[in-house]
């Protein structure tokens, strides 16, 4: 019989504020219209290789923070839970917390403009400007798409993080992962990620010359990007969740629940 592990009550987690930062990147991702139906998938690691994620088949626009199931990547039985994952996320996302303990979430997603760089026989990003040249040296392409990231593929696909420096996997064929120490991280890696995929590729469309940075230069403004906080020393990225959570607050909105 397959059988479904007890959610711990919400408000006895001590995860809580993981569950309503991711719940809350689940909520804004649907807002920019980055979801993919029922597909695609986001993690934070809560205890060494335990993680959580959401539930199979449910939107993105009615993600709450309650909604979110820990798993163990070292749980071989996962699949057989009545509340298991799908295939790909177990695929996908056990692997990187079982295989990079230096990632502590994991964003993947087939936003619309880091896919197209992603189809392209060149999915390599250039420093075409700031925000481009923010991931300089801290993204990595995939071009061995392998089919659907069943364990298999998502052990693969892993090896393409194992350096603390990347913080993109372009997924040739497939999509894009952000990859962060906090939710705040990843999510913010993801949005600038996709903005620089939009500047670069609405470039290209023009069929004009590209006026590319100098690899000196894009590696200063990547040093002093990754670097980058507020007056008070919270990171930007923190600064920019804790503003959605602000925006989706105000609104009455019940992720945090």
């Amino acid at each position: 019989m397959r059988s479904i592990a007890p959610q711990p009550a919400l408000d006895a987690d001590p995860h809580l504020e993981k569950r309503r930062d991711l719940a809350a990147a689940f909520r804004w991702t649907y807002k920019m219209g980055w979801h993919e139906g029922v597909a695609n998938h986001f993690s934070v690691r809560t205890d060494d290789r335990k993680f959580l994620l959401n539930p199979d088949k449910m939107h993105f626009a009615r993600i709450r923070a309650s909604d979110l199931i820990e798993y163990d990547a070292d749980d071989a039985a996962t699949m057989e839970r009545a509340d298991a994952p799908d295939h790909t996320a177990w695929g996908l996302h056990g692997a990187v917390h079982r295989l990079c303990p230096h990632i502590g979430c994991a964003i993947h997603l087939h936003t619309k403009y880091a896919t197209a760089l992603a189809s392209l026989a060149d999915s390599t990003l250039p420093p075409v400007d700031q925000t481009s040249a923010a991931f300089y040296g801290r993204y990595a392409v995939d071009d061995g798409y392998a089919g659907l990231a069943f364990e298999e593929e998502g052990e693969r696909v892993c090896s393409f993080l194992s350096d603390p420096r990347i913080k993109v996997l372009v997924m040739g064929n497939h999509g894009v992962m952000a990859v962060g120490e906090s939710v705040s991280e990843a999510f913010d890696t993801a949005y600038y990620f996709e903005r620089a995929c939009e500047t670069y590729l609405t470039a290209l469309a023009t069929a004009r010359p590209l006026r590319l940075l100098d690899k000196q230069t894009a590696a200063k403004v990547a040093d002093e990007a990754g670097s980058e906080s507020t007056r008070d020393g919270v990171p930007s990225h923190a600064k920019h969740l804790s503003e959605i959570r602000l925006l989706l607050d105000a609104e009455g909105s019940d992720y945090a629940h």
